[in-house]
């Protein structure tokens, strides 16, 4: 079906309504420039992120999708224009807010030599941390991979549920996947204003992280350039 360019859609898998409410409260609050219109589509009960954005991305005819986790807050009441004016150049095929100029050995965005980007991070109640990595010189700069807090798409390419099965590693596959297809992955200049908050529960990385990170080296390891 033809995608309809007048259509943002805001995708989350759910698991906590509480957190989804807010999440919510600032989606609904964004400006939407002239003949935008959003939509928002909760996806409950997910195997996996994959599957779950899977699910929603084929619900969805809107051109623009914002895949988002639900204890993201985005913050930019301008963030549609925003991604309009990125995406008006055809070879950008995702944005996200913090990420990795090139993917270490490990697969792993944060590993990396030049990280860029910034999110607020508010683990605790009383305390936020700006995470403030290396701004681009531009308007936006080119990077491998971003962190699947926010993933904004202009194409619609399938999430690999077939490898990742589980909560791990979609995002840097999503980004590859879309390398692989001459799409660029970008990260916008937030040195004014940040675009997002995030809200993830201080946690030690999951056991399975190293098995998502095995199958991800398998299937994308020859594509990797790391900085020395």
């Amino acid at each position: 079906m033809g995608k309809n360019a007048g259509k943002i859609c805001f995708v989350t898998c759910v698991n906590d309504e509480r957190w989804y409410e807010e999440c919510l409260l600032y989606l609904k609050h964004l400006r939407m420039p002239p003949g935008m219109e959003a939509e928002f589509l909760p996806v409950r009960g997910a195997e996996s992120m994959c599957s779950g954005y899977n699910t929603g991305m084929h619900a969805s005819d809107a051109k623009y999708k914002v895949y988002l986790h639900q204890d993201t807050l985005v913050v930019n009441k301008d963030l549609v224009r925003d991604l309009l004016e990125l995406f008006s150049e055809e070879t950008i095929g995702l944005v996200g807010v913090i990420g990795c100029r090139s993917l270490p050995r490990s697969g792993v965005w944060w590993d990396g030599l030049r990280t860029y980007g910034r999110v607020l991070h508010a683990c605790e109640p009383e305390s936020v941390v700006d995470s403030m990595c290396r701004q681009p010189e531009g308007a936006y700069i080119e990077v491998e991979a971003v962190d699947g807090l926010f993933l904004a798409t202009q194409y619609d390419i399938r999430w690999r549920e077939d490898l990742f099965t589980g909560w791990h590693l979609y995002d840097t596959s999503a980004c590859m996947e879309m390398r692989r297809r001459g799409y660029r992955v970008v990260i916008p200049n937030q040195e004014e204003d940040f675009w997002c908050i995030h809200c993830p529960k201080e946690k030690p990385l999951a056991q399975e992280y190293k098995g998502y990170q095995k199958v991800f080296l398998r299937e994308y390891g020859t594509e990797l350039h790391p900085e020395v």
